[in-house]
């Protein structure tokens, strides 16, 4: 029951994710905000690791090719959120490039289904076609729904839309990869990659200088995104190895309705009744993926391709 808890705080954890990295961003600068949340976030998880005695075993386990095709990409995976969220050009954009971000679950399961081979009822991709059939329906929520009015809101600020499915795609083959490390070590390698996304982050900083503006909220975003990354990744680990896979893998494919929510409230943004059915089809999108996955290759059957699940 533990565990299944922990579960399904993660999944809420991750839902803030958007809202609360668009925030920083805004006071911070994309780059700034994202190296110190990550290399923060990491700092924490390699110490509280070195503390139980465990980190021996994470580094011993982090062979090159781990590294680089799971590392490299998780790293590269959040310099394209970050991107994403400071590139949009408002609050009200910021909600509907988080719904092309959350085309990774559906992603995700379209690439097992490529990669191992799995079978897929015909289904599969009418749930594949609901999810972005969702994405499109909530970019064109304050005009008339038509393939004009699609092409005229990407075409007026394109970069955050391209950059989050770009960062969708990335997590899903990510989540693939990871799929060839079980082992103990793939869970807690979780706060190295971390450290290595806060250096990636940091470095484009460098040939991108940004303004800052510190305040007690900003220090407190911070502090919460940092904890809460690191906090999330951890629940999640326990949850695969100890509760109800099925209930939180299920729960965490509500994380784009939840984030949608939260992003509103919090960046005080009003979405239209656009916005909440392509919510809810990027959703269904994704439920109805899983469910045509035939025999044992249904994420919630074999948990094992979303592992490293997140908001």
């Amino acid at each position: 029951m533990l565990g299944t808890t922990l579960g399904l705080i993660a999944v809420v954890l991750w839902s803030t994710t958007i809202a609360l990295g668009r925030s920083l961003s805004e006071e911070l600068g994309m780059f700034t905000a994202g190296a110190l949340v990550f290399g923060l976030a990491g700092v924490l998880g390699v110490t509280v690791q070195a503390v139980s005695g465990r980190l021996r075993g994470t580094l011993a386990a982090m062979t090159p090719a781990f590294l680089l095709r799971c590392g490299v990409l998780f790293a590269f995976y959040e310099l394209c959120l970050y991107l994403a969220l400071g590139l949009s050009r408002n609050r009200a954009q910021v909600v509907e490039v988080a719904l092309v971000h959350y085309l990774w679950p559906m992603l995700t399961l379209a690439f097992t289904v490529i990669a191992f081979r799995i079978r897929a009822r015909p289904a599969f991709w009418v749930g594949a076609l609901l999810a972005m059939a969702g994405v499109a329906l909530a970019m064109t929520q304050d005009e008339h729904l038509s393939w004009q009015a699609f092409q005229a809101n990407v075409t007026a600020n394109a970069p955050p839309y391209g950059i989050a499915l770009v960062a969708a795609a990335a997590w899903a083959v990510y989540s693939v990869s990871s799929r060839n490390w079980q082992g103990e070590a793939q869970g807690r390698a979780v706060v190295v990659w971390m450290l290595l996304a806060g250096v990636l982050l940091g470095a484009a900083r460098l040939f991108f200088p940004e303004a800052t503006r510190w305040s007690g909220r900003t220090a407190l975003e911070l502090g919460y995104m940092a904890v809460s990354s690191n906090l999330a990744y951890g629940f999640w680990e326990r949850a695969l190895r100890r509760g109800n896979v099925v209930l939180v893998v299920s729960a965490s494919y509500m994380t784009p309705l939840f984030s949608t929510v939260v992003s509103s409230l919090y960046l005080r943004v009003g979405g239209g009744l656009r916005l909440w059915l392509g919510c809810a089809l990027v959703v269904l999108g994704a439920v109805l993926c899983n469910l045509m996955v035939e025999g044992e290759g249904g994420v919630t059957r074999q948990p094992q391709p979303v592992a490293e699940a997140r908001g």
